[in-house]
């Protein structure tokens, strides 16, 4: 089988957008959450999340924006900067053994929450076009696969929490058995809205350290009250040990291995 290596990354956070102002913010210990900009919140008993504060200018135009639901958007320049990163030219590789295996939990709730309330408030035949194409979960690696004309195994995965990493892990086992040589992969989520923030809110699950949002997040701590929400995304290119070394790539790392399984109790 073949062996497989990280050649470039790409975070898309609350901390930092990149892998310079990712790192420098966890150096400097910053939290990342704060009041919740997104939406009015303030009769919500919770007021306080992640937010990325990202240009999306910088690399989408205001149509790409517009058929694209913030969750893919995230994905999409986590993408850029993960395949800038690792030096990766496109157009000098052949695309139909570069694939992308981008997932997420939820996937386009902001997008669903509009259009429910068009449908609601008008008629369901005034829904966007764009509606299906937008929320579906497979989206960001859809989109990320159209963007660099990627044309090897472009999939997703739905595991919850645990999305991001089945994603990386799935493609990796991808590369091992030659299905591509390079994948773009990763996970990508954005669902500070009103549902979102709601429907945990109800679940009783975050926490409502409202007027102490830098603390709020403190899953080990005897006091804890719940988890905060974020939103992000985070992608890496990962190659055969073969292809990277061939195209003279700077490897951050080998992946040697991956395992995964259920305890089949609790949802």
């Amino acid at each position: 089988m073949n062996r497989v290596v990280v050649t470039g990354m790409g975070p898309v956070t609350p901390i930092g957008v990149g892998t310079l102002d990712f790192h420098e913010g966890q150096l400097k210990g910053h939290s990342g959450v704060g009041p919740i900009r997104r939406f009015d919140a303030s009769d919500y008993p919770v007021r306080i999340a992640a937010e990325v504060d990202v240009p999306v200018d910088r690399w989408l135009d205001t149509k790409e924006q517009r058929r694209m639901d913030r969750y893919a958007q995230l994905a999409v320049i986590a993408a850029e900067i993960a395949i800038e990163e690792s030096g990766l030219i496109p157009d000098r590789e052949d695309r139909t053994r570069i694939g992308t295996l981008v997932g997420s939990g939820i996937g386009g709730m902001e997008t669903w929450e509009a259009q429910s309330r068009v449908a609601a408030e008008r008629h369901p035949l005034r829904i966007s076009p764009f509606f299906i194409p937008m929320m579906i979960s497979n989206m960001a690696a859809s989109r990320i696969a159209m963007r660099f004309g990627f044309m090897g195994p472009s999939s997703t995965v739905v595991t919850a929490c645990t999305t991001g990493a089945e994603a990386i892990g799935s493609a990796y086992r991808m590369l091992q058995f030659g299905e591509a040589d390079v994948m773009v992969a990763g996970g990508s989520e954005a669902i500070i809205t009103p549902m979102g923030i709601g429907s945990f809110s109800v679940m009783r699950a975050l926490s409502t350290r409202n007027d102490d949002p830098i603390r709020a997040s403190r899953p080990f701590s005897k006091d804890r009250d719940g988890f905060v929400l974020g939103e992000g995304s985070a992608v890496v290119l990962l190659e055969t040990l073969e292809h990277a070394k061939t195209r003279g790539a700077h490897i951050h790392g080998e992946l040697i291995g991956f395992g995964r399984s259920a305890d089949a109790y609790h949802m």
